[in-house]
């Protein structure tokens, strides 16, 4: 059996300008990084008379170390309705060098559903992640140099907020004193490092609508608080417009292909715990503007990365989805019904029907808390089998649940045609009634309230006293108008990662709030969330190699 990384290799790949006209797209917004990979200048969507096309996100029922195949169940689908004859532009997020050499391996879909060139996306790419670590680092430096230079704003260095990141997963520098070596060498203070996806700057990215929001954005971000306790951000510091200038290129969403032709945009690729976890609204809009049909998906399970595309850029981005595909999969289904991981290749319908209400929360949600028409894939592995995968489309269709099977990892587009065939039905044939989950006006904790009741299936939420002291002070700041961003363990319902299933009856603990004000989203931590990350005991690191010739290998 071939490797995803072999079977990209393969692969015979088109000049990136053929994909760009392909989407529509005149070369002279094309700006090439090489044969393969390019930039798309943005002011295309201004030339662009073409009505937007219809939205369609991936979701998933709630995540398990076996896998889902989220992004390979977008990509097969987008091959899908182009084999079926549609127009159709794939919107992805880039992945990070974190999970790349860490546990996750790549992110760029897998088998013979992949966006290419694989091992170029998954490395540097075209410089994004450089290019908004660099921006986070001098945000920084500039801070700190404020201090030195006689700290005029009075900041408290006791209440500075902003981090130093590094895309690679470093646990050493989550903690960090710097500052030291005498008064020529700065301020010494505790300091520490969040990896680049956390950066409050890769969500402002990929919220922004232009060069100029971009700037609006960076400079509303809060980086410390005063003596006063006021907030101190980076307009003060007169640090955006540098920023924006390190950035101006990273905007610009990313032109590659799938292993079919297809066009994808795959730019940006924020947290999905502490923030949105969804690509860029520019890469969707664009998608939407050239394709009758974007494809694209939100992070972890459909509770934390739909409702935050729902309730988050959806709002912020004017955008509404025709229909939801929420991916489903045997084995994670058998571990959701109390199965170990090393028990998921025998089959056991037992377990399997016990982790059935996972799915069915999930596709509840989207029909009535978002009032969105929806499709279960079932995203079939090699060890599933046939009574597995007949026991999950009898146990659906009985619910009046919709359900297609999806062998698109074996089969690329081929195995995504019926799929395909059915998103159209929902976007033409079943109109929705698109709502969001809160409304702007609620308080900050009925927002979340609502959220945990509404989406998870938990009884109440409980506000730690520091939790409730922020929530006031932010209130009082103006920012109670926000949307929420909450952050938890993306394997359970609950704020508990052994709550497997459909858990109900559970109280949510909000340890602490603390605001994106260049983002635009208050971020509520239910849990300890951790932004660095650390590498496992054997890192994915350590089987990826390259030859003489510059051949990869071992990259998933």
């Amino acid at each position: 059996m071939k490797t995803d990384i072999e079977i990209a290799q393969a692969a015979k790949m088109r000049p990136v300008i053929e994909i760009a006209n392909k989407a529509g797209i005149d070369e002279k917004y094309v700006e090439q990084y090489g044969k393969y990979k390019a930039k798309i200048d943005l002011s295309v969507m201004n030339d662009t008379q073409k009505p937007d096309g219809k939205l369609v996100l991936v979701a998933a029922i709630t995540p398990t170390p076996a896998g889902e195949g989220k992004t390979t169940t977008t990509i097969g689908l987008a091959d899908g309705l182009a084999r079926i004859g549609k127009r159709v532009v794939t919107a992805l997020r880039e992945p990070s060098l974190g999970p790349v050499f860490g546990i996750k391996g790549g992110a760029a879909g897998g088998g013979y559903a992949q966006v290419v060139p694989m091992e170029d996306i998954n490395l540097h790419f075209t410089g994004d992640f450089h290019a908004i670590g660099a921006a986070n680092n001098l945000l920084a430096a500039m801070l700190d140099n404020h201090i030195h230079q006689g700290n005029a704003l009075g900041i408290d260095t006791r209440r500075i907020t902003w981090k130093r990141c590094v895309d690679m997963n470093d646990r050493q520098l989550r903690n960090v004193v710097d500052g030291l070596g005498g008064r020529i060498n700065g301020v010494p203070r505790e300091d520490g490092f969040d990896i680049t996806v956390a950066s409050e700057i890769m969500a402002v990215l990929c919220l922004s609508l232009s060069i100029d929001d971009l700037k609006d954005r960076l400079n509303r971000i809060i980086v410390a608080y005063n003596f006063y306790g006021q907030p101190v951000t980076a307009g003060q510091l007169k640090a955006a417009g540098a920023m924006a200038a390190l950035l101006k290129d990273a905007v610009k969403p990313n032109l590659v292909q799938t292993l079919e032709g297809t066009p994808a945009l795959v730019h940006g690729g924020p947290f999905a715990n502490i923030a949105h976890g969804c690509n860029s609204v520019t890469a969707t809009r664009l998608a939407l503007k050239l394709g009758d049909y974007a494809v694209t998906e939100a992070g972890f399970g459909a509770d934390l990365g739909a409702e935050k595309f729902l309730d988050i850029k959806c709002r912020a981005a004017g955008l509404t989805p025709s229909a939801v595909v929420i991916v489903a999969t045997v084995r994670a289904l058998k571990m959701h019904g109390g199965l170990a991981k090393t028990e998921l290749a025998n089959e056991n319908l037992t377990a399997l029907e016990k982790g059935m209400p996972n799915l069915l929360r999930h596709v509840s949600n989207i029909k009535n808390v978002f009032g969105l028409p929806s499709v279960v894939a079932v995203n079939r592995f090699p060890t599933d089998t046939d009574a597995e995968i007949e026991l999950i489309i009898e146990k659906c269709r009985a619910l009046g649940v919709n359900v297609v099977l999806s062998t698109v990892w074996a089969d690329g587009g081929a195995g995504g045609e019926a799929l395909a065939r059915e998103v159209v039905r929902l976007c033409e044939e079943e109109k929705g009634s698109f709502k969001f989950c809160y409304d702007l006006e609620d308080g900050i904790e009925e927002k979340v309230r609502k959220i945990v009741t509404k989406v998870y299936g938990g009884t109440d939420v409980s506000f730690t006293p520091a939790a409730s002291k922020q929530i006031a002070e932010l209130t009082a700041l103006g920012y109670g108008g926000l949307p929420v961003c909450v952050a938890k363990t993306q394997y359970s319902f609950s704020d508990d990662p052994t709550k497997l299933g459909a858990p109900d009856g559970f109280t949510v603990t909000v340890k602490n709030v603390k605001i994106s004000a260049g983002a635009g989203f208050i971020v509520v931590l239910t849990g300890d969330i951790m932004t660095m990350p650390g590498l496992p005991k054997s890192p994915a690191a350590e089987k990826i190699d390259v030859s003489s010739d510059g051949i990869i290998t071992g990259l998933f």
